[in-house]
């Protein structure tokens, strides 16, 4: 049967034993189906990026699923008439991750984002104005010490013609 990932938002005001109420109504609807529920993880209440239907925050769910993809079509339509769910999103994976979701991980484990934090204590770097082209004082002895080898380049051409 094909695996697949399936993660909802409920609304904020919706409480814990709630989602957990309806994490086991969609479950039942998968095993009613023909398939199995293979993992639940609960993320908690969580800042969305943006309002939806008011709400600024929600309670994010995942779930592990190994069902056919018509139990998946029931599943995401009874969400879709569920006044509760803000949305819903299943992907098709080839395999379940054994390992918890990055989402459950705490932050040390996923490691650092940035190139220069390599968790020591260093200092942080500063950045210094290091000029990009010479100086306008630098500038016209440069050109000058290249015009004369170009100019007896050309008188030496010239002597040979």
């Amino acid at each position: 049967m094909p695996l697949y990932e399936h993660v909802f938002i409920a609304r904020q005001d919706v409480s814990g034993t709630q989602v957990d109420q309806m994490v086991e109504a969609f479950t039942g609807i998968v095993e009613t189906g023909g398939g199995k529920v293979v993992e639940t993880e609960s993320w908690g209440l969580r800042n969305l990026a943006y309002r939806i239907k008011k709400n600024r925050k929600g309670h994010y769910v995942m779930m592990n699923i190994d069902a056919p993809s018509e139990v998946i079509n029931e599943l995401e339509r009874q969400q879709r008439i569920h006044e509760d769910i803000l949305r819903y999103l299943s992907l098709r994976v080839d395999e379940h991750e054994e390992m918890p979701s990055v989402m459950m991980q705490g932050r040390k484990e996923r490691g650092s984002r940035r190139d220069d934090e390599d968790g020591d204590d260093a200092p942080p770097k500063t950045e210094t104005a290091a000029p990009e082209t010479a100086t306008p004082a630098e500038a016209p002895a440069e050109e000058a010490a290249a015009e004369p080898a170009a100019e007896t380049a050309a008188d030496s051409e010239g002597e040979k013609e």
